[in-house]
């Protein structure tokens, strides 16, 4: 069977990008010869295995947006280090997630939850807020 007999097969059928990828590349060069292509996939293969727990790792601060206001409205998070921040929309209407200084926006419709991952924070205190409430929709992430 050929690369291209290969190729409409993969694109006739629902087959992963991996397979289709391994079929090719098994059709293309012989494995005994070249071991280090075995030893490519599988160290591939590892890598993309140990990512999520690497996500899992991450310390996760949780926000909700409640009657225009922020619960809690300061936040403290770990200075130099990546975090996770899960806000939840418990209003009946759109809110928002809003920091000029942090470069950060989301805005969540009622009762969903979203994140937004901030790369490590310098030690200081860092404001934020809603525009759609902008009289109570105000906050403060401390990192220590």
């Amino acid at each position: 069977m050929s690369a291209n007999e290969i190729s409409a097969q993969c694109r006739g059928r629902r087959a992963t990008l991996l397979n289709c990828f391994i079929r090719k590349k098994t059709m293309l060069i012989s494995l005994r010869k070249n071991r280090g292509v075995l030893g490519a996939l599988l160290a591939l293969a590892a890598l993309f295995a140990s990512a999520p727990s690497q996500a899992d790792d991450m310390p996760t601060i949780s926000l909700t947006i409640r009657d225009g206001r922020f619960v809690p409205d300061t936040l403290n998070v770990p200075a130099n280090t990546k975090f996770r921040l899960l806000i939840k929309n418990e209003g009946p209407g759109a809110e928002e997630f809003e920091s000029v200084e942090l470069r950060k926006e989301k805005v969540l419709a009622p009762g969903a939850s979203s994140f937004l991952i901030f790369q490590p924070l310098k030690p200081g205190t860092y404001k934020f807020f809603g525009d759609f409430h902008p009289a109570t929709a105000q906050g403060r992430m401390i990192a220590k």
